[in-house]
């Protein structure tokens, strides 16, 4: 009896002894194969952002009709199937290109409201807004103008085209249930400026004439 339960317990010391060594062992492999995932992931980022840069580079000096897969993979020299593999096709590419531009223009309409202390913030919201269509006409029509399948006011709405919109939402929420539609207004207002002016529709001679009256517009008492 004795003897059995001496065998008995070196078995189980065995095997604790060997659990102890397979935890130990995968808590020194875990840090490790953490550092591969996260390097992966950088990587991943990097090419990312390097396709969308090239996209955005070509599209301003030739034009979106210019922006191939082909064109893409040998200016950043990655092979086609790696294009591929993160955007699936050449409009998701473009889509990607788009939804960045909503969060850059979210981002600058923000500051734009952020930084007026005593003037107009719709005076310099709208400055901000048209300064951003000229500076990048190419990413600008890629946000509105090319036939992509990014969805505007849908559950399925990515989250920078919804934090650029809700820039418009600030400006006018003292303005109750108005609000959302004076935001609408505003923006489809800033947008024909922006657009007839980039298709040299509207003269550029009057457009400090008609940014005052736009902002005169939409300027509501506090």
């Amino acid at each position: 009896m004795v003897t059995g339960c001496r065998i008995f317990v070196k078995s189980l010391s065995a095997q604790l002894f060997i659990l102890a060594v397979l935890y130990l062992l995968s808590m020194a492999t875990t840090p490790a194969a953490n550092r591969i995932a996260e390097r992966k992931l950088r990587d991943r980022q990097a090419r990312r952002a390097q396709i969308l840069s090239a996209a955005r580079r070509i599209a301003e000096l030739e034009g979106w009709s210019h922006v191939t897969v082909r064109r893409l993979s040998d200016e950043i020299s990655y092979s086609q199937p790696v294009l591929y593999a993160h955007f699936g096709s050449r409009e998701g590419i473009l889509a990607a290109v788009a939804i960045e531009g909503f969060q850059e223009i979210g981002l600058a309409l923000e500051k734009a409201r952020k930084r007026v202390k005593r003037g107009n913030p719709v005076e310099s919201f709208a400055a901000a807004y048209l300064e951003f269509a000229a500076s990048s006409p190419a990413l600008y029509e890629a946000m509105f103008s090319l036939s992509l399948s990014v969805p505007f006011d849908d559950a399925a709405t990515p989250p920078e085209l919804r934090f650029a919109f809700a820039q418009l939402l600030e400006l006018f929420q003292g303005q109750g249930s108005k609000s959302e539609v004076l935001s609408e207004l505003f923006w489809a207002s800033l947008h024909g400026i922006a657009e007839l002016t980039r298709t040299k529709r509207f003269p550029r001679g009057r457009q400090k004439e008609r940014v005052r009256v736009l902002v005169e517009l939409f300027t509501f008492p506090r």
